[in-house]
């Protein structure tokens, strides 16, 4: 009998301590006792109009930039729950650029319309192709859009669903029908999801999509997140959100991708900008992953924008180049530049606009 209970409290006491060292750990990578140092940009100023979210920004050579906004997501705060998502277009090369919302053709269901990562792909006639990460009733499709610029719409071509496409949080366009996208997490149900974050499983992934083919390129994430190329299309970048690093791989001609290194950091890497000029990479991070996840009004998430330079070679430059502790901007997700100008995206809150 005392042998019994001497046991009962042995496994009791494994168990507790195997649930706070999980504890410790998902704290860890939810950076969640980091306070962001601030560090300011002058004559920035909100976007008027971006109201519930600007988690993705692409902006093509010619300064016209697209932005997705309305997110709903799990475990992710909303201003407008009820409300269907929108893509924003702005013309940086105007002296002060609005956001303006893109018509989108008929046909399109856009009552469930929930964007998430972007990415656009001019073909050899100029034609711009967008695609659209949705999560229809909080599934993952993949829409892609033609855009007419004569009168600022997008038409529909067509919604992509694969079973490997399961859990797509961010997407780069490769050509107008191929794409390599990421799965931030291998389950798509809620609480599966965050028993595979709490338990540390690396188990996400990045999909490599075409019509002939599709197959995982690459796996081992705790949560596979932005993704871009570089302009030379030699070598693609993946944020791991939870890992806190970008990962750097060589695009080989079967499209399969191999590691060349990884950059640490100390913040959640979310979505990655490439400049197509300079090769730099800009980054929308949150500085503390609780704050985000678990939102409280009165504490709320931070801002941060990395800025990375050199990435390939032994020493890449990085440089903070916006951080706030949220009474500005909260859950900054994205920065993409243009001609010294900055648009800084977020989750679910404002947008802003930064000469630099």
């Amino acid at each position: 009998m005392a042998m019994g209970k001497v046991l009962g409290l042995a496994v009791v006491g494994i168990l507790t301590a195997l649930l706070v060292e999980r504890v410790m750990v998902f704290r860890s990578k939810f950076n969640a006792s980091r306070e962001v140092e601030p560090v300011d940009l002058p004559n920035c100023h909100l976007i008027k109009g971006i109201e519930a979210g600007s988690e993705d920004i692409d902006i093509l050579p010619n300064g016209l930039a697209f932005i997705s906004s309305g997110l709903k997501y799990p475990w992710l705060k909303s201003f407008a729950p009820d409300k269907p998502g929108e893509i924003f277009l702005m013309d940086l090369n105007d002296r002060n650029p609005r956001a303006m919302e893109l018509r989108i053709s008929r046909g399109f269901d856009l009552t469930s319309f929930n964007p998430h990562g972007i990415s656009t792909f001019i073909d050899k006639d100029d034609s711009v192709y967008l695609f659209v990460v949705n999560h229809p009733e909080l599934k993952s499709t993949v829409e892609v859009f033609k855009f007419v610029e004569e009168d600022n719409s997008l038409v529909h071509l067509k919604t992509i669903r694969h079973e490997r496409l399961s859990s797509v949080n961010d997407i780069v366009a490769l050509g107008p029908d191929r794409f390599y996208a990421t799965n931030d997490n291998y389950f798509s149900d809620r609480i599966l999801r965050f028993l595979e974050m709490f338990l540390g499983l690396t188990w996400s992934n990045v999909v490599y999509y075409s019509p002939t083919e599709v197959k995982e390129v690459v796996s081992g994430f705790y949560s596979s997140n932005g993704i871009n190329i570089s302009p030379d299309r030699k070598h693609v970048y993946i944020a791991d959100l939870l890992a806190h690093n970008i990962h750097v791989m060589e695009k080989h001609a079967n499209w399969s991708l191999t590691q060349l290194k990884v950059l640490e950091l100390d913040t959640l890497v979310d979505n990655l900008a490439v400049d197509p000029y300079t090769g730099d990479i800009w980054a929308g991070c949150h500085p503390n992953g609780m704050k985000l996840f678990f939102y409280d009004p009165e504490n709320p998430p931070g801002s941060e924008v990395l800025l990375i330079q050199n990435i390939l070679s032994e020493k890449p430059t990085v440089t903070t180049v916006y951080a706030e502790n949220g009474s500005v901007l909260q859950g900054s997700s994205v920065a993409a530049v243009y001609s010294g100008k900055l648009l800084i995206g977020t989750v679910f809150h404002r947008a802003l606009y930064c000469p630099l």
